[in-house]
């Protein structure tokens, strides 16, 4: 009897798959609404009725219902860099005299739309979905595979004569109108209204509740695939090889992707999409062009990174006026005083903007800043607000300049500024707060020594506590100190004693790292070690 079943479960799931990729991909469908549910019905019962038949890729994963209580950290087999950006036709053409320099042999650029989402890396094994990885910090992310099963535009098992293995990226996002549907059931429901898509696209996917990011329509895009051994030799042909396995990828045919010969043939396709891009379905931020040969790419290379075969070029930012209400300033790990402006709050592109980064006292001096002044703001790449002028037409008459404080906000010591330096410092480096709860959140960071269990806040606590006052004293936390402090569960007191025991076998590069010595950074550091192998050596 159960071989019938099984049968008929497997036959089912062919069934909704291809029709799934029909409406979802495709957008077309060979049955109705009603038929194609008393389909996914039949299933649900059917694997219900034989649990032992389970299978992570069946279309019921589309619903969701998995629980995930924790993200596990994932290594990328192949890094997921992140690209350089571009703002103007000359850094386009310096980007070209750059690839030109290095290669003397005819080639092609592809362009193609920069989605305003979140990556993402599928691994597939024998044509089924293994897991969904984050991009996280380029070399490794968070496996959020429960959450992805449910976009109905990701395959989870794969058409044609797929590879054994093959890992594919793409960009998971909110369509317009599936973000709209979004915010009015929120508002509904009077609940707060998200900002804009890429930040709720992202906080979906690390939503616990996979039924939850089902509801929420989400769409993907996917457009490279890397896989041992391939004879695919240019970035154009990727996009056929996924679109045969059943991928959404970018269409040729409404010209969201085109290969180009030149600086005026990408300079086209940006200025052809910065003028029809509000006419799309989903968000762009950008163009982002590729050396089309893949094996010129292999040629050119990377830097630690980003590729130097391929650039983004971001569009303009959407540009608003509000007062500047303040100056404060703030301590950073180094020391180093950077002045944030206070703002009116003011929206910008779907996210409320309260603050703005002045970098240094020579750009309050250049913007010549002054209290009450309306200001112009930017989302410098579409992400940090930054001030990008002041409207003189509107300064009153008796405003006085902004001069930079003398002494540090948070210990009081004198602030140095070194000829040449854009910076202030507090050199109060072994007893200001700041510094340092700062340079130990920076050596416990996961590309120092990746000290799981441990956060900025957790770090705020125990320096609160007086239980930690530099980079050492971690190693010297005892259980039963930890255990009467706010939320500090013998769980959570163990998780951190772990971390920071494992953290014991980092290699020296990246206690060098973590040690946040200024101008060492994680290139720099490994250097260092390569020629030094003990940090006496070093010293």
């Amino acid at each position: 009897m159960i071989n019938k079943e099984n049968n008929r479960i497997l036959e089912l799931r062919k069934l909704i798959h291809r029709y799934n990729y029909e409406y979802y991909v495709n957008s077309s469908s060979s049955i109705s609404d009603f038929e194609f549910d008393l389909l996914l019905k039949e299933l649900e019962d059917l694997e219900s009725q034989f649990p032992e038949l389970n299978d992570p890729n069946s279309p019921t994963k589309r619903v969701g219902g998995d629980i995930t209580k924790s993200f596990e950290t994932v290594n990328h087999q192949y890094p997921m860099l992140s690209l350089a950006n571009s703002y103007s036709k000359e850094d386009i053409i310096d980007f070209d005299t750059r690839i030109r320099k290095i290669i003397d042999v005819p080639f092609s650029y592809i362009c193609e739309l920069k989605y305003d989402g979140v990556a993402i890396s599928l691994v597939y094994e024998n044509g089924q979905l293994l897991r969904a990885v984050t991009r996280g910090d380029g070399i490794q992310g968070e496996e959020v595979s429960n959450n992805v099963r449910t976009i109905s535009s990701i395959p989870l098992i794969l058409s044609g004569n797929p590879p054994k293995k093959l890992e594919v990226r793409g960009e998971i996002m909110f369509s317009k109108a599936a973000f709209l549907k979004l915010n009015n059931q929120r508002k509904k429901e009077e609940l707060p209204l998200f900002s804009n898509p890429r930040n709720t696209a992202s906080g979906t996917l690390k939503l616990q509740d996979s039924s939850l990011v089902a509801q929420r329509d989400l769409d993907c895009f996917l457009y490279a695939a890397f896989l041992e051994n391939s004879a695919i030799e240019k970035v154009f042909d990727h996009y056929q090889f996924l679109t045969d396995l059943g991928f959404k990828t970018p269409s040729k045919e409404k010209k969201y992707i085109q290969q180009v010969s030149d600086v005026n043939g990408i300079m086209n396709f940006i200025k052809f999409w910065d003028k029809k891009r509000d006419n799309l379905p989903f968000e762009i931020d950008g163009i982002v062009i590729k050396v089309n040969e893949i094996s010129l790419q292999n040629e050119i290379g990377n830097t630690s990174k980003s590729p130097r075969w391929a650039i983004a070029y971001k569009y303009k930012a959407t540009q608003v006026t509000t007062h500047l209400e303040n100056i404060i300033y703030q301590v950073g790990r180094t020391g180093a005083i950077t002045p944030v402006a206070v703002l009116k709050p003011v929206e910008i592109s779907g996210t409320i903007v309260r603050r703005a980064s002045v970098h240094n006292a020579d750009q309050i001096e250049k913007l010549d800043l002054r209290l009450n002044d309306v200001v112009y703001v930017e989302k410098g790449g579409e992400i940090i607000p930054k001030i990008t002028a002041v409207d003189l037409s509107k300064r009153k008459k008796d405003s006085i300049p902004f001069n930079f404080i003398e002494r540090c906000p948070e210990c009081d010591s004198e602030l140095e500024r070194d000829q040449g330096e854009a910076h202030h410092y507090c050199l109060n480096n072994n007893s200001c707060p700041p510094q340092i709860k700062g340079k130990i959140t920076h050596f416990i960071g996961r590309k120092k020594m990746n000290i799981e269990g441990i956060g900025e806040e957790t770090i705020e606590q125990l320096f609160n506590a007086g239980l930690i006052n530099n980079i050492a004293d971690l190693y010297s936390l005892k259980k039963e100190k930890m255990l009467p402090l706010e939320r500090m569960a013998e769980k959570s007191v163990d998780n951190i004693l772990i971390g920071i025991e494992n953290s014991k076998t980092a290699p020296f590069h990246k206690i060098l790292f973590g040690l946040g010595i200024r101008y060492v950074g994680e290139t720099v550091a490994k250097k260092l070690t390569s020629v030094y192998s003990h940090i006496n050596d070093l010293r």
